[in-house]
């Protein structure tokens, strides 16, 4: 027998009663009923309930132990009473009768309770998660997510992937986000990059001759946190794959992913694959995002020129569209019996967004036919109407919010409208994952804020145009073989087929202002291996925190990564950033400035 236990605490049944056993664990809850004291002692594995007379040597010694103590039990397997039985526990038809034990490690009062899973705040969770992490609900989160990765690190190996580890040190790159600086000793002056992903050195893994290569991979980027995303590091899995094109990644990863939702989805259903390829534009238009919750069946309608006929008569409206702008229609289906303050509360509730508010109409049969009602419903005549109905598939128990602004405004908020009225109307299925693909990003958007074309996604993506066209394109029109990978409204990965030819190379990075000099030398590396013989391939890189979120049906990435940095990126355990001592600074040749006020 081991020396601290016979048996874990979920283990034991029925069938041990009348054994004497030895378990081990933390002192999750004590209940003194006078007489008898019961205690449930938990570990990793599970909870068993111990008891103890009051007659007991040891009674006294166990009524003062702090709970979180860690403790080693003796005793024998007794049946429980049929009242004392818990159907909600695996080990609630028995309980330990307590014959001996030895205390491991006394707690010290707590900052926080593990028992009863109660709300604390996060800078409490995060400086004391070792405490946290105890917590059913966080624990049962890690173990999931350790599974989650034992998973598709299987899957991988299945589809005759390679897992490979590439640099963590390593050169810093001028696309993307802010990279995290490290200053090398050996080299005064000169600093290492850790990867924001490992892009260029696993496009070169298939340049080198293999053909699958996958990791799990710590990734760092520094740049603010939000719910769905850490500040400064994240885990992606990584794959690459060469002679492919973008159908052949499709084909491989699709079975993947259903079947891990499948498995840890907790019986939510998923989607049949071949999942559904929408298109970058598309998406924007019937959604007003490229990261589209399936699940709400509300589809937005541009009704611009039905706004701008001689058929409506609303003058701030026509005014905008004179401007440039645009009108989307978002449908709200079984809504013309609301009451005026649920439309009045979407209204309010778009002014509190920033935007100027939604107006909106609602629908009655009168006789023969169906008229509009609402504060906007003055402003158009029977055909506009009955085209506007048309337009927007509705109905006489149908209602229409409208958003008027600048095309790309008016496109965001009538996707963030979407999902709030979707909300309401309780119209999203929680029992579902919608997967689809978004396809065919652009190549380049434009920057209004330093007035000049930029890369709108991977810079290293082919052109969906062949080389020889690519310059008699307008920069905006070039389509990229560009893909994301979506569910319920979450981006899980990004992806691409790349580009493989040096000069198409330099052809796409000359239209954001990059001389051929300028990308031998901030690419230099890429750009040497592409020119040695480099096979067609492309990837993507889902992200495990994201996945995990998901499946745990938690709103918060933190709630499932083990010690995450606090919003301001700060690890509130471990002290971390840190100030470090001056010999440390002197090695490296650094000398810090003056400190900027509140830092």
């Amino acid at each position: 027998m081991n020396k601290f236990r016979s048996h874990n605490c979920s283990e034991l049944r029925e069938k041990d009663i009348g054994k004497n056993i030895k378990i081990s664990g933390w002192l999750h809850r004590k209940r003194d009923h006078g007489n008898l004291l019961f205690i449930d002692l938990r570990d990793h594995f599970g909870i068993t309930q111990c008891v103890i007379e009051n007659k007991d040597k040891n009674f006294k010694t166990l009524e003062k132990l702090k709970p979180e103590s860690v403790v080693s039990i003796e005793g024998k397997v007794v049946k429980r009473t049929k009242e004392t039985e818990n159907k909600d526990l695996e080990t609630g038809l028995i309980e330990i009768k307590i014959n001996n034990f030895e205390i491991l490690s006394v707690a010290e009062d707590l900052p926080m309770p593990v028992f009863g899973e109660q709300d604390y705040p996060e800078e409490i969770r995060l400086k004391y998660r070792f405490i946290d992490l105890r917590r059913k609900e966080m624990h049962d989160n890690i173990k999931l997510r350790s599974e989650i990765i034992s998973f598709l690190r299987n899957k991988m190996i299945e589809n005759n992937f390679l897992e490979f580890q590439t640099p963590i040190l390593t050169a810093s790159s001028p696309e993307g986000a802010r990279d995290f600086l490290v200053p090398s000793r050996t080299h005064q002056g000169k600093f290492y990059a850790l990867p924001q992903a490992p892009q260029q050195f696993k496009q070169m893994v298939m340049i080198s001759g293999f053909d699958r290569y996958f990791q799990i991979a710590p990734c760092f980027r520094d740049e603010d946190g939000r719910a769905d995303r850490s500040p400064g590091e994240h885990y992606q899995l990584d794959m690459e794959m060469a002679f492919v094109e973008k159908e052949d990644i499709f084909n491989i990863t699709e079975p993947i992913f259903y079947d891990l939702f499948a498995k840890f989805g907790k019986g939510k259903k998923v989607n049949k694959t071949p999942f559904p390829k929408i298109t970058y534009n598309d998406s924007l238009n019937k959604y007003g995002t490229d990261k589209p919750d399936l699940r709400n069946p509300i589809e937005l309608v541009d009704v611009t020129k039905l706004f701008s006929s001689d058929q409506t008569t609303l003058k701030i409206f026509k005014e905008n569209i004179k401007k440039g702008g645009i009108v989307k229609a978002i449908p709200a289906p079984n809504t013309n019996t609301k009451p005026r303050s649920f439309f009045d509360n979407l209204n309010n509730w778009a002014i509190s967004e920033g935007a100027s508010g939604m107006a909106y109409i609602t629908f009655e049969k009168n006789e023969n036919e169906i008229v509009g009602k609402g504060p906007i419903a003055k402003f158009f005549s029977k055909n506009a109407i009955s085209e506007l109905m048309k337009q927007c598939k509705l109905t006489e128990k149908d209602s229409v919010f409208f958003i008027c602004n600048k095309p790309l405004e008016a496109i965001k908020f009538s996707g963030i409208a979407r999902q709030k009225i979707g909300n309401e109307l309780k119209l999203i299925d929680e029992n579902k994952f919608i997967f689809c693909w978004i396809v065919d990003y652009p190549m380049y958007s434009y920057d209004e804020k330093e007035k000049k074309l930029d890369f709108s996604h991977n810079p290293f993506s082919m052109p969906k145009e062949k080389m020889s066209e690519f310059d008699k394109k307008e920069p905006l029109d070039i389509l990229a073989h560009q893909y994301d990978l979506v569910c319920n409204g979450y981006e899980l990965s990004s992806g691409a087929i790349r580009n493989h030819i040096p000069e198409y190379l330099y052809k796409v990075f000359e239209k954001v202002g990059y001389s051929k000099e300028m990308v031998k030398k901030n690419f230099k590396g890429m750009i040497k291996a592409l020119s040695y013989g480099a096979p067609p391939h492309g990837g993507m890189a889902p992200g495990i925190d994201r996945i995990v979120m998901l499946l745990a049906d938690e709103k918060n990435i933190r709630e499932v990564t083990l010690f995450p940095l606090n919003q301001n990126a700060q690890d509130l355990l471990m002290g971390a950033p840190s100030e470090v001592s001056s010999n440390q600074l002197k090695e490296l040749n650094i000398k810090l400035g003056s400190k900027k006020p509140n830092s």
